[in-house]
């Protein structure tokens, strides 16, 4: 392949046309099934076309050590006060029921720390907030309004992908997040600070329930 093909095909990769809506559809229906493949595919996606990687959030923090802490901090502080404040007055169950398994079971423990660290902190954000924000801004535009917009469809849609795993309640606890990691990737225009406050508010979810303290945070505030 020359290089003047080469250029043509990561230019039909970037855009809407039959070979970029192929690509669409194939990160679509691979992040639907496996999140982390669909992450995967997101990456050979941005090497393939092109796509400078700045463009999907991949932008190194001035400091990394300043980064984790304030990601690690506020992931967090962020799920103690949805569990305890804001869930409880959205009327939603003081125990999860779908990972309630995880109370004192450490065997499960690895498999999950894996999962919410890797398959929900690197490759949700990479799929929901770093290839979403890229391909929606590029069709309406990256201004104030249109990254307002984009920061509500991707959050709806965030809240929807839990709706089966975790009901209605799952779906207003995502949707929430969503509206929070979106924003702080909207705003640092980096997609590492978002990483690490998604995988902090996922592993203290699991100390909670693993720790089978769940109902006394939930009922911290509210009897």
């Amino acid at each position: 392949m020359t290089a003047a093909s080469e250029n043509r095909f990561a230019r039909q990769l970037r855009g809407f046309g039959p070979v970029g809506l192929a690509a669409i559809i194939a990160v679509l229906a691979s992040s639907f099934f496996v999140t982390l493949l669909g992450a995967v595919l997101v990456l050979v996606w941005v090497w393939l076309s092109e796509t400078p990687w700045r463009e999907v959030g991949f932008v190194p923090p001035k400091s990394w050590v300043r980064t984790v802490i304030i990601g690690c901090v506020f992931g967090v502080v962020f799920k103690l006060v949805m569990k305890a404040i804001v869930m409880p007055l959205l009327g939603g169950p003081a125990v999860n029921p779908a990972y309630h398994y995880l109370a004192g079971n450490s065997a499960a423990l690895p498999g999950m720390l894996f999962v919410v660290i890797v398959v929900a902190g690197f490759g949700e954000e990479v799929f929901f907030r770093s290839y979403m924000f890229e391909r929606l801004g590029k069709l309406i535009g990256s201004g104030p309004s249109s990254k307002a917009l984009i920061i509500l469809v991707t959050s709806a849609l965030f809240g929807l992908a839990h709706y089966t795993s975790q009901g209605v309640a799952g779906v207003e606890q995502a949707v929430i997040t969503g509206l929070t990691f979106g924003t702080i990737f909207a705003v640092r225009g980096s997609i590492f600070l978002p990483m690490i406050v998604h995988a902090a508010f996922d592993v203290a979810a699991v100390a909670i329930i693993y720790w089978d303290i769940e109902e006394k945070v939930a009922h911290l505030l509210f009897r």
